[in-house]
């Protein structure tokens, strides 16, 4: 249709062809299963994507008109379900004020508002509480959540799903308290009871003599002692 010559033949050829194929646009917006409401709307935007595959066709290419349309047309859906659905559930009053939050949001830019808009400039100009205006700001998540296959630049190029369940520096750690804590149990009860006060209780070596009745140099003995005994048993174990 593109390499025709603009008149009248041109113009009955058009409206022949869109006329013969509205059933192949009716069958590809079925296949996308929406709401019986949303139906109709999806027809109407399959059939803008039919209008563009017979106003761009050329048949000196060699392709056959449906083998070109039907992508056209599929992709033309696809376009609109990106742009105007919600890939995660969202009431749909909830939906309705997003709606009119970002139509608020497109006035105040058109008016030449600078940077975001301000919780109250979108109240004073809609008329929502402040409390569903976030809620619908939030709500805007749902249209376009990150995708775990995305590559993030600042990260190297990986994905959000490769950075899932990455090692945790801190796992270690845990592993370690809890062999400590089976070997402080094998430990006397008064060596027990100078870590607790050293190490738990914040106590000053002078402090722990003072509690338990000994000597600081034999606190500071007996801290080493039990340390170095902690220490290599956890690395043989």
């Amino acid at each position: 249709m593109a390499a025709c010559t603009p008149g009248a033949e041109k113009t009955a050829l058009r409206k022949a062809v869109i006329t013969a194929y509205l059933p192949v646009a009716r069958r590809l917006a079925r296949r996308y299963g929406s709401p019986p409401q949303s139906r109709e709307d999806l027809f109407q935007v399959a059939c803008v994507g039919l209008v563009k595959a017979v106003n761009r066709f050329d048949p000196s290419l060699g392709h056959v008109f449906l083998a070109y349309a039907v992508p056209t047309i599929d992709g033309e859906l696809k376009r609109y379900l990106r742009d105007h659905t919600w890939k995660v559930h969202v009431p749909r009053r909830v939906q309705e004020k997003h709606r009119r939050v970002r139509r608020a949001q497109d006035g105040l830019a058109r008016n030449g508002r600078v940077g975001p808009c301000s919780t109250h400039d979108i109240q004073r100009r809609t008329g929502i509480g402040e409390h569903d205006i976030q809620q619908a700001l939030q709500a805007d998540q749902a249209r376009n959540p990150v995708s775990m296959d995305e590559r993030r630049a600042l990260d190297r190029g990986t994905s959000l799903a490769e950075s899932l369940g990455a090692e945790d520096p801190t796992l270690e750690l845990v592993t370690d308290l809890v062999a400590l804590g089976s070997l402080i149990s094998q430990l006397p009860d008064g060596d027990r009871t100078v870590l607790e006060l050293y190490y738990l209780r914040s106590f000053t070596q002078r402090q722990v003599a003072d509690a338990v009745g000994i000597s600081q140099m034999h606190v500071s003995r007996l801290l080493n002692r039990t340390c170095a005994f902690l220490r290599r048993s956890l690395l043989a174990s």
